[in-house]
């Protein structure tokens, strides 16, 4: 695939992506109802509505792609290129009308993400990566802060409860105990701050890959790393970790009870 073709296909993921978000934005602070599905995580009309969109553009323009997505599942599983959707990332804080949750998009080509959008259509902030290509932060580039001590950097999470739950509060108050602050501005807007510098870190015990797949690209051409919490570079591992990368390391030891 050549780097104009990569281009092309940034391009259209990220409107794509801004489609899906503006389609789930006419339900902000709307007061919509919301379900529970299986996994005991919320659902509504603005989610569903907003994949919708998302596969219908895809759709027509590559027939022959895979998609998953977190609301309508697979298709075309075994396609080379797939991809992969999360209409709001952070349905919780939709529906509590805070603005700081996301559209995920990510393309997949030989199961590994080489394109990644995050869109926060009530911030108007869209974060991308194009691997090879940098990241990009409402068209300046995105990087990484440079700090490289921990008394200095900034931890963010989602749900600290969730955390303990999962079996991975050792390691978080290991590494809480010598990072600088902790706030809790979480989901994808966490990792987003992490590649555009405002974070050094972000934690999330539970990944699915609409979850994880747009981030990859996104941190790692911005100058970070992103692994699972055991320090895999993948966005299928279940969990993940985004650091600045000076930083990587010792988080990862602190995280998993190293020295």
């Amino acid at each position: 695939m050549t780097p104009e073709r990569v281009s092309d296909l940034l391009e259209f993921a990220v409107e794509v992506a801004w489609r899906a978000g503006r389609t789930a934005f006419a339900h902000y602070q709307s007061g919509i109802p919301s379900e529970t599905k299986a996994d005991d995580s919320p659902v509504t009309v603005a989610d569903r509505n907003a994949e919708h969109v998302a596969r219908e553009l895809i759709e027509r323009r590559f027939p022959q792609d895979g998609i998953i997505g977190e609301e309508f599942g697979t298709v075309r599983e075994g396609a080379a290129r797939r991809w992969i959707l999360d209409p709001i990332d952070g349905t919780r804080t939709f529906i509590r009308g805070v603005p700081l949750f996301g559209c995920l998009l990510a393309l997949e080509e030989n199961h590994e993400p080489i394109i990644g959008v995050m869109y926060f259509p009530a911030l108007e902030e869209t974060v991308y990566g194009e691997r090879g290509g940098g990241a990009w932060w409402n068209g300046r580039r995105a990087r990484v802060s440079d700090t490289t001590e921990l008394d200095q950097a900034l931890l963010v999470t989602t749900d600290i409860e969730n955390i303990h739950r999962t079996g991975y509060g050792a390691g978080f108050l290991r590494l809480n105990d010598e990072c600088g602050m902790l706030r809790t501005w979480g989901d994808c807007y966490g990792h987003a701050l992490v590649a555009t510098g405002r974070a050094e870190i972000m934690l999330d015990p539970i990944m699915s890959v609409w979850d994880a797949a747009a981030l990859k690209p996104i941190i790692e051409e911005a100058g970070g790393r992103f692994t699972s919490w055991t320090g895999e570079a993948t966005h299928t591992g279940g969990s993940a970790v985004s650091t600045n990368g000076a930083l990587a390391d010792r988080a990862l030891q602190l995280l998993n009870g190293q020295s």
